[in-house]
């Protein structure tokens, strides 16, 4: 009696053990590949819970969601220039041919890796090769990054993998170029600072010598201006004491005389000594209150 609810559980083990061995699931963002003693008879890339038989078939399973591979560290490469280049970047990966993954590289993931690491720093070594440190810098970086996708890619089918993206995050050049492109710089620009400055000087003559003409040329239109009104001036002035004298000649002949007597002896230490009859005095002497004796005096 004993004997028979122990096999009974036994079986039910065994029954639980065969169910169990006989299904498995793929995860989602994950492959499997079936195999049939050693070969392969069946790939699974939808999840879900699938069924196999035991003991004869065996399952492996793989990520089949984007992978990075991203750079430890830059990697050296030449340029046309024969400068080399610092280059950091990364790429986007994934299994697109589960078998064929299985079969190239025996399905390890690390053994991809170098695969495809290896063909993209043949890529970049051979386009930064074509090309100018400028032009790998700063000029053709995306013509540099579509090449090498699309040869990456290529290569990579062969083992199975698609290559989903590339992309090169920084190019730095190396301390012996960057002292180089360093000091060119710096000629190049105190070459365009002593441009600037001869060229500012030279303005700067250029001005001055402007001003310093148009400033003769005010002066002397200024001056100009000024014989003339004074031309004009003396001639209306030689008008007016022309009129006067043809008007009464006789109060002009004393008006000059006085004019004279003023600029003569207009300070108290001025002194003309001249003969009393002379016609100078002759308005003093007839002057009211002078007498013929008098003499010159202020």
């Amino acid at each position: 009696m004993m004997r028979n609810p122990l096999n009974l559980l036994l079986l039910v083990l065994a029954l639980a053990a065969f169910a169990a061995s006989s299904v498995y699931t793929v995860p989602q963002g994950h492959a499997a590949l079936v195999r049939q003693l050693g070969q392969v008879v069946a790939t699974v890339t939808e999840p879900g819970l699938y069924f196999k038989w035991p003991l004869v078939q065996d399952v492996i399973e793989f990520d089949a969601r984007i992978l990075t591979i991203d750079a430890q560290q830059p990697e050296r490469f030449i340029t046309a220039e024969k400068k080399p280049v610092l280059v950091d970047y990364f790429v986007k990966w994934r299994i697109a041919d589960v078998r064929q993954f299985w079969v190239s590289v025996a399905g390890d993931e690390e053994r991809a890796r170098s695969r495809l690491v290896q063909t993209v720093n043949d890529d970049l070594r051979a386009e930064f090769a074509k090309r100018t440190v400028h032009e790998a810098v700063s000029g053709e970086r995306d013509q540099i990054v579509d090449a090498m996708r699309m040869r990456a890619d290529r290569d990579a089918r062969t083992i199975g993998v698609t290559v989903l993206d590339v992309r090169i995050k920084r190019v730095d050049l190396t301390p012996e170029v960057s002292d180089s492109v360093y000091r060119r710089m710096q000629a190049e620009r105190q070459r365009v600072a002593n441009q600037l400055r001869s060229t500012g000087d030279s303005d700067a003559e250029r001005i001055k010598a402007d001003a310093d003409r148009q400033r003769e040329v005010i002066l002397a239109e200024a001056f100009r201006d000024a014989q003339k009104t004074m031309g004009e001036g003396d001639a209306k002035a030689a008008a007016i004491y022309a009129e006067a004298y043809g008007r009464d000649s006789e109060f002009y002949a004393f008006y000059r005389s006085l004019e004279s007597y003023k600029q003569s002896l207009h300070s108290k230490a001025d002194v003309l000594v001249l003969d009393p009859n002379t016609d100078y005095f002759r308005y003093f002497r007839n002057a009211p209150g002078l007498g013929r004796g008098a003499g010159a005096r202020k």
